[in-house]
């Protein structure tokens, strides 16, 4: 029976595994492949399994393999991977190791679903394991249906999935800010893709960066100080009232820890009409598209929606 799994450090209290089973109603094994050292997790997926997911500190090792197999032709690496640097899913197939990033995918497709409620559940009915391609360029198509003029993002945290989250909002057509509490970090994101002409801003301009995006991608760890000064007007976005524009929309990575989600911010994201993405639903979204790509088959979404709000 063909095996898959997670490769990372830790991965203790990972909800892959049964969302996974969930998907897939038990057919495959989905196992948790934990250590410190990247080439001993490398070589047993090489020996044992048929596809794994990749998680933290391992995305650019992972990255790094693919890409010299592929410069043997024993490999293939995604359009963004090559942009992000990173992978964080590895499958074997007749040509060889692909490297793909479903952090890129799952953001395409939590920012889609926000603007546009059931398009996931109705793309995968009508096109299967294509339905994130599909839903990528309808996006793109119909971008300037959605705003009367060029949308903003902003990416507060410029680690891996502040990485990832920047090429995704600037390939579904925002023009894109960075933040990080380490400017430079940014800077280099910026430096090293200029075709898609970031804008570096500081950590003190984050209440008025806020306020004057459509989407923000909040891959922080954990909370700022400055997210309890947020009002609701912040929320609403500077000119909400003025041109045809929707709510916000805010995309946190951190599911177990989230800054935004609760309490007083919550509430005045809701007073705000911000559409607040949490990180559970990123993560299943990943999940989603990820596992089309290592099985080949598409998991029954239902299922794995279930497991995750009852996980």
């Amino acid at each position: 029976m063909e095996k898959f799994g997670i490769i990372g450090d830790p991965v203790k209290g990972s909800r892959s595994p049964a969302i996974f089973k969930a998907g897939y109603d038990g057919k495959y094994d989905y196992d948790l492949i934990e250590g410190s050292d990247f080439e001993k997790s490398w070589n047993r997926f090489l020996s044992e399994y048929k596809a794994v997911n990749v998680t933290a500190p391992f995305k650019e090792n992972a990255f790094r393999k693919v890409l010299g197999l592929a410069a043997e032709g024993k490999g293939e690496v995604s359009g963004p991977c090559m942009k992000i640097k990173a992978t964080n899913l590895l499958v074997k197939t007749a040509r060889g190791i692909e490297a793909h990033n479903s952090d890129f995918t799952g953001i395409v497709l939590s920012v889609a679903e926000a603007l546009y409620p059931g398009i996931v559940a109705e793309f995968y009915r009508n096109f299967g394991t294509e339905a994130y391609i599909k839903i990528h360029q309808f996006f793109r198509q119909n971008l300037m249906n959605i705003y009367s003029k060029e949308p903003q993002a902003l990416i507060v945290g410029c680690g891996g999935a502040g990485k990832a989250a920047a090429v995704a909002a600037a390939e579904l057509g925002y023009s894109t800010a960075l933040m990080n509490r380490t400017p430079e970090r940014a800077a280099a994101i910026a430096d090293a893709l200029p075709e898609y002409r970031f804008l570096c801003v500081p950590v003190s301009d984050f209440k008025e960066s806020v306020r004057e995006c459509d989407l923000v991608i909040y891959t922080l760890p954990v909370g700022i100080e400055d997210i309890a000064g947020l009002t609701v007007e912040d929320f609403q976005g500077e000119d909400r009232y003025e041109s045809n524009r929707p709510g916000k929309v805010l995309l946190e990575a951190n599911y177990k820890t989230p800054a935004f989600g609760s309490g007083d911010t919550a509430l005045k994201m809701q007073e705000g009409g911000c559409q607040y993405v949490p990180g559970r639903r990123w993560h299943l979204y990943q999940a989603l598209t990820g596992y089309s790509l290592m099985t080949g088959e598409q998991p029954d979404f239902s299922a794995m929606l279930k497991e995750s709000l009852n996980g």
